[in-house]
């Protein structure tokens, strides 16, 4: 059946949001929230809204490019409202722990390689959870206020209101994004070396 509201909310920096939004990139890097439960990443929803965080965004782990788009704020800072712009299918998960696969991806994140060697470091023994995301913009963004629940380390939230996901248009096309998904999958079964 076709999905037509959710409050189901994926947390994510606001400038990868923004990314996915835009086309940019279809793949985050997860290990979870410090207060993930069971203290591990799992995915909770294959279809989510795409909620935007502030606090924690640090610039110094984010290409040039993107880390340029970051205003730092300070700890615990919050907006009074959140928008929410889009959602998205996720459509692939991998779970990698073999540093070239993972290392391969890097020109097709925000991140920078501190960021990914800093994640590969962390929790050493549990592997990076891959998410490929077939985003789609709402046609209408929705502001909804944030609320203390929605905060803290976590990943996943359920908002307090339903949100139309009908209508929305992808961000890139069928062929766009099957064409990226290919080249990713492929590099995490196997990996090329970096050439710069």
């Amino acid at each position: 059946m076709e999905l037509t509201t959710t409050n189901h909310a994926l947390k994510e920096w606001a400038v990868t949001v923004d990314a996915l939004e835009a086309g940019r990139t279809i793949l985050l890097l997860r290990k979870g929230g410090i207060r993930e439960e069971g203290n591990h990443f799992k995915v909770a929803h294959n279809e989510v809204l795409l909620y935007p965080t502030f606090e924690h965004q640090q610039p110094d782990l984010l290409k040039p490019e993107y880390a340029d788009l970051v205003t730092p704020v300070p700890s615990g800072w919050h907006p009074e409202t959140i928008r929410i712009g889009a959602w998205a299918k996720i459509t692939d998960i991998f779970m990698v722990s073999f540093e070239p696969s993972i290392k391969a991806l890097l020109p097709f994140h925000i991140w920078n390689e501190q960021f990914v060697s800093d994640r590969l470091k962390w929790k050493p023994r549990q592997p990076i959870y891959i998410l490929l995301l077939r985003t789609y913009k709402l046609s209408q963004p929705q502001e909804i206020p944030y609320r203390a629940e929605y905060g803290g380390c976590k990943s996943w939230i359920d908002l307090q209101e339903e949100i139309s996901v009908a209508n929305t248009t992808p961000v890139l096309t069928d062929t766009e994004y099957n064409s990226r998904t290919s080249v990713i999958r492929s590099l995490i079964a196997s990996p090329q070396p970096l050439t710069y």
